[in-house]
């Protein structure tokens, strides 16, 4: 897909172009998701004492909560290639919210996975984020946009864990409602806000800097539906699609796992309490604000220098540093010292997240919506995968260590990723790719 337009820098406080506003709503958009996605998450010590739940149920909960997102996430990512980014988000966000504020209505184990499981569908927005800002900006500062509308997102998985047991404060203290209903209240506020998001990015953002998919199709400029039939099987064919897959699995796989028992490990092993967990578990969330942008940074920088092999082998190192990191987070046996590891695998995590995306739209520019879905759900394949370490009668330090091991043999994937030339477009001038850095450091931090 070939669009004219395509902004060459990331001017942070502009709200005017098309460009800026998707590049804002969109990580907005997907920051929010997180209170719908994983608003429960903090809130599991509590609930898991009305319900009686047990560790294996627990288990089943967290498996739940990102198994059903594998499958969205390759429908959405085909969906974006055919109606385009802004329709698909509106009526994901708007349909998603449903089973967010149901979840509230709960009254046993089986109702609760049923829609734990369904909230999962949610998950499918990074798709479309990272789809959206690919068809807004340039090679030469993709890397750095795509990083950092997802890092900026993501940081709602650290922002939910404070929020949500604040929010369930507020329903306990101010209101004195039992905790019967200040969780569910909690969850069905979560869902009101999700919903009421997919009605602003359909009014807030265009598909493309020329325009909307379907003005563009009417108009000729822009392939008819029926041409994008084969995007999916074109980017199932391609053999780095798949070692995406894996290596996103590696990285996004660990982001989602930890975000699940993040508040209940450190309950259960530092006997902290509820909303002690959820600072805790905050601070592995709170990385987005620059951890993902500094990853896709780094991978434009590298791909300046060594081209999109440089992006790869940051790609590699990025995983080696998170698989060591877990290591070391596994064997913590203080709190202070658990925190600081866990903020080390927040850190290599999400610049892993970063470097992996910033690869993405240079696989086959035919069919980026399907390339991005497929490696999107290795993402909660991979989440799915290391859930059942954490399902089981294994201690979760021991399910922690093995799974650094196996992110640091997945990180082998990739150094076989291959590029027979770069892209198309090419690159901009080595000054607007310092321009584009330039103008996202102050945000950065």
């Amino acid at each position: 897909m070939q669009l004219e337009g395509k902004a060459t820098r990331i001017s942070l406080f502009d709200f005017t172009t098309p460009q800026m506003r998707a590049f804002h709503v969109t990580w907005l958009a997907f920051f929010l998701c997180f209170f719908a996605w994983f608003g429960i998450a903090p809130l599991m010590p509590i609930l898991r004492d009305e319900l009686g739940l047990t560790k294996e149920q627990v288990g089943w909960s967290i498996i739940a909560s990102v198994a059903i997102t594998v499958f969205a996430r390759l429908l959405v990512g085909w969906v974006c290639d055919k109606i385009g980014p802004r329709q698909t988000y509106k009526w994901l966000l708007i349909l998603g919210s449903l089973p967010v504020m149901a979840i509230g209505f709960a009254q046993s184990f089986e109702a609760f996975l049923i829609f734990r499981l369904l909230i999962g569908v949610i998950g499918a927005s990074f798709v479309i984020t990272q789809y959206h800002t690919s068809l807004m900006f340039a090679p030469n500062c993709v890397g750095t946009a795509n990083a950092t509308t997802a890092g900026w997102g993501n940081l709602g998985g650290g922002v939910t864990q404070i929020a949500m047991t604040l929010l369930y404060a507020m329903f306990i203290g101010a209101f004195g409602l039992a905790p019967f209903w200040g969780w569910r209240l909690s969850m069905v506020v979560a869902g009101a806000v999700c919903m009421l998001c997919g009605f602003a990015y359909a009014r807030l953002t265009q598909d493309t800097p020329e325009g909307n998919f379907k003005e563009l199709r009417a108009a000729g400029r822009l392939e008819p539906t029926a041409k994008t039939k084969g995007a999916f099987l074109l980017a199932c064919r391609d053999y780095r699609t798949w070692l995406l897959f894996v290596l996103y699995a590696a990285c996004f796989g660990m982001e989602l796992t930890i975000k699940n028992i993040a508040a209940l490990y450190f309950t259960d092993y530092f006997s902290l309490g509820l909303q002690a967990a959820g600072w805790a578990a905050a601070a592995y969330g709170l990385m987005n604000l620059f951890a993902r942008t500094l990853g896709g940074y780094v991978s434009d920088r590298c791909s300046t220098r060594w081209g999109l092999a440089g992006r790869t082998r940051w790609l590699f190192v990025a995983l080696i540093g998170e698989g060591l990191a877990l290591l070391l987070f596994s064997q913590a046996a203080s709190v202070f010292i658990a925190v600081s590891a866990l903020i080390l695998v927040g850190l290599f995590v999400q610049m892993s997240n970063g470097a992996t995306y910033s690869v993405v739209p240079f696989v086959n520019r035919k069919c980026i919506g399907s390339v991005a879905g497929i490696v999107g759900a290795g993402g909660n394949m991979g989440a799915v995968a290391l859930g059942f370490l954490f399902q089981g009668e294994m201690a979760w330090t021991t399910a922690l260590a093995i799974s650094g091991v196996l992110v640091m043999v997945a990180a082998g994937a990739a150094l076989a990723i291959r590029f027979a030339e770069e892209p198309a477009a090419a690159p901009a001038p080595e000054p607007e790719a310092l321009a584009a850095a330039e103008a996202l450091e102050p945000a950065a931090g």
